[in-house]
């Protein structure tokens, strides 16, 4: 899953191994389920008796303990060794890259590994992952109840399954309730969804939060996903052009109207302002997030005393229980993460039951939603738990399994491709100097080209 908080320096640079064998203790999570450090395995004189995933944060690592080892599914005797690498400045990358390079002479085998939509094709389109139904054995039967786009994103260019999800991860707008009742009226979710269904009406809203001294969003990026999930073609073509949406050139006119009236706070996503914003002294009215974002990152920051400084995660701390969700203008999903088999691995047998448990079975992935309150990627019970009377505490007691069970079918991947991240980060970063003021329009488009075909010598600019 993204991305979230990011790691300190410190942590960064340190080093740590996590390891735990079949019958070893549990791991959980930071609160912020940010990257917490490298790990660096030690050597295995016996790589078949050792399952070794790699991955950016701890937040597999929880569900794996928690429902496939502690379940007792973990074969006796296996060791798990855990190879976590924070996201920053490409860290996971490099260390996977090198890792899967060395994978056939290595004495220690990768049996499963992590990736994120952003760059899943670079990885789904290679040698290095296993044929989910070819090679690791899963079946249609078993695949049958997975949200298509989830498949779709993991599908290489010859129709085959390299990688499965636990999650889906479809997008909402989180808006504080309170806030919603003094400039709407109404903190119901379909009123305030009635008034933000389209871009117009969100934008007409925004000028209403701004004259009651509150912000519509926090910063630049926060709208990026809504925008950029609906483009109408890839960001390159066939002959390696770039091709820039009009719909991106939206969110910049949009987050350009936000800044220069004060509609946001001119933050960035990660920073300590844009957590801020989301907690007791925010003045924002919401934000965009998926699935994970919400029990993941936003709940830790609506707190005011953290759980990790012993705080309660429930309605009277902070404002927890002030937050609801609806639809929002545009049907968008953000991040999510994927199992890859890698091939070389010596457990196949074994990644084949971790992605049966955690990415197939029913009971499991409700369970999961029950306990998590994350959105788990199983059509049969998400639509359950969407008809029952489940109710979030965090959200005021709204069912919200039942927004992401309407959204995550509607989710569209034909438009993917393998440059998005590298689009994703140089578009921004381009166009923050000009929110910011620093240059023109025209001169941040020529910055973003510049940068992006420096990261990527193939493409060519447009003429």
């Amino acid at each position: 899953m993204k991305s979230f908080q990011k790691a300190t320096a410190a942590l960064l640079a340190s080093l740590m191994l996590v390891s735990s064998a079949g019958c070893g203790s549990n791991t959980t999570p930071a609160s912020s389920a940010a990257p917490t450090g490298s790990s660096v395995p030690a050597a295995n004189t016996d790589s078949a008796k050792t399952l070794r995933i790699y991955g950016w944060n701890t937040e597999f690592q929880d569900r794996f303990n928690t429902y496939f080892k502690d379940a007792g599914k973990l074969p006796e005797g296996i060791n798990v060794e855990w190879v976590i690498t924070p996201n920053e400045n490409n860290a996971y990358q490099n260390k996977l890259d090198a890792d899967l390079k060395a994978q056939d002479s290595a004495a220690d085998k990768i049996d499963i590994f992590l990736i994120e939509a952003d760059y899943a094709l670079k990885y789904v389109d290679s040698d290095y992952t296993l044929d989910v139904k070819g090679d690791v054995g899963l079946t249609d039967d078993d695949l049958k109840d997975q949200y298509q786009y989830t498949k779709d994103i993991a599908t290489d260019s010859n129709g085959k399954l390299k990688a499965v999800s636990w999650q889906a991860t479809p997008g909402l707008f989180a808006y504080r309730r309170s806030i919603a009742k003094d400039i709407l009226g109404s903190d119901d979710p379909a009123k305030v969804q009635q008034a933000l269904s389209d871009w117009d009406k969100f934008n007409a809203v925004a000028k209403t939060a701004a004259d009651k001294g509150y912000k519509m969003l926090s910063g630049y990026d926060d709208s990026y996903r809504t925008f950029a999930n609906n483009i109408t073609s890839p960001w390159v073509d066939a002959n390696d052009t770039i091709h820039i949406d009009p719909i991106m050139m939206k969110w910049v006119d949009q987050t350009k109207e936000f800044t220069d009236k004060n509609y946001n706070n001119k933050t960035s996503l990660w920073a300590p302002e844009w957590g801020a914003d989301q907690g007791p002294n925010g003045k924002v009215f919401g934000f965009f997030y998926s699935t994970w974002g919400i029990n993941f990152t936003l709940l830790g920051n609506s707190l005011a005393t953290p759980v990790a400084e012993g705080g309660k995660a429930e309605v009277g701390n902070g404002v927890y229980g002030d937050y609801a969700v609806c639809q929002g203008p545009a049907n968008y999903y953000w991040g999510g993460s994927w199992i890859c088999g890698a091939k070389g691995s010596d457990n196949v047998d074994l990644v084949r039951d971790v992605m049966k448990t955690l990415t197939c079975d029913a009971a499991t992935m409700k369970k999961i939603t029950e306990d998590t309150e994350d959105f788990t990627n199983n059509q049969t019970a998400m639509g359950e738990l969407a008809k029952s009377d489940y109710k979030s505490a965090f959200l005021g007691g709204q069912n919200h399994i039942a927004l992401f069970a309407e959204a995550a079918p509607k989710i569209n991947m034909k438009n993917i491709s393998k440059y998005d991240q590298g689009m994703t980060e140089e578009f921004q970063k381009a166009f923050k100097d000009y929110f910011d003021g620093n240059v023109t329009k025209d001169q941040a488009l020529d910055n973003f080209y510049k940068a992006i075909i420096e990261k990527y010598p193939n493409l060519k600019r447009a003429s």
